[in-house]
């Protein structure tokens, strides 16, 4: 979790998120093929990632979605149908097809450990 920015740009904000996975390496293959993130394994039930702004993990536990209440991270994109396109190919699952809304267009999948996310973009869906 060692991070070389200067403290005073990380005060006072997110700086870490860890995600409860039914299956950390399954999270981590999907995630490395689909976002390009990197990752470090500390032993079977934990994996650190850094997608280049924000580092975190995957622990083996029982996820929740955003529907049930857990909060919902949003990764953007420039164009959504590749990313789209990358998640259905990694074996995740499309639970709300790309719509649009005040601002850009969107999606929500989950990932073969069971976390719901969203990809966004600032271009129009149609």
């Amino acid at each position: 979790m060692s991070d070389v920015r200067p403290l005073a740009t990380r005060e006072r904000r997110l700086d870490y998120v860890e995600f409860a996975s039914r299956d950390p390496a399954a999270s981590r293959r999907f995630f490395e093929q689909v976002f390009g993130w990197s990752f470090v394994d500390y032993g079977p039930d934990y994996t650190a990632f850094d997608d280049g702004r924000l580092q975190g993990g995957f622990f083996r536990g029982a996820p929740q979605t955003a529907s049930g209440g857990a909060p919902l991270l949003v990764i953007y994109a420039d164009d959504l149908q590749p990313m789209l396109e990358a998640v259905l190919a990694q074996g995740g699952q499309i639970i709300k097809p790309v719509f649009a809304f005040p601002g850009g267009s969107r999606f929500q999948f989950l990932e073969p450990g069971g976390n719901e996310l969203a990809v966004w973009s600032e271009r129009d869906a149609t």
